[in-house]
């Protein structure tokens, strides 16, 4: 878990699989490089005018809008899905710092069989398979 991988949405993309394929590898929202701009979508929140004009590292940060209804459909769509909220991640971050955020990160989305990393999307560990959230 590091920092540079906590998007400007609240999402860890430390946790997500695509930052873990060997195909079109996803290196995080904010390590985005030229091949990986061209494989992927680029997220709506990093385009927001507010976070751009304030240089806002989080959408939580001194924003009136927070949150917005692209962050709470988004927030809505992981809560149902994915077993994680952006709107919780940056309402932790505000209150307690990233670093804390990031401790809690580890443990949450640890292997309980392996230590390895349980993406949120799948819910499956990236080393040996172990499935946490079954369906």
């Amino acid at each position: 878990m590091e920092k540079d991988l906590i998007a400007v949405c609240g999402m860890n993309c430390g946790i997500c699989k695509a930052f873990y394929r060997e195909k079109n590898r996803c290196s995080g929202c904010r390590r985005l490089d030229e091949k990986t701009a061209k494989t992927r979508l680029h997220c709506i929140l990093r385009q927001c005018k507010i976070l751009k004009d304030n240089n806002l590292m989080y959408c939580s940060e001194r924003c009136d809008s927070f949150p917005c209804k692209r962050l709470k459909s988004l927030d809505k769509r992981y809560r149902s899905k994915y077993h994680m909220s952006m709107f919780e991640n940056l309402t932790f971050i505000k209150e307690r710092g990233v670093e804390k955020f990031l401790e809690k990160e580890k443990e949450k989305w640890r292997c309980p069989l392996c230590g390895g990393v349980v993406t949120c999307h799948g819910g499956s560990c990236v080393m040996c398979g172990f499935e946490k959230f079954k369906n």
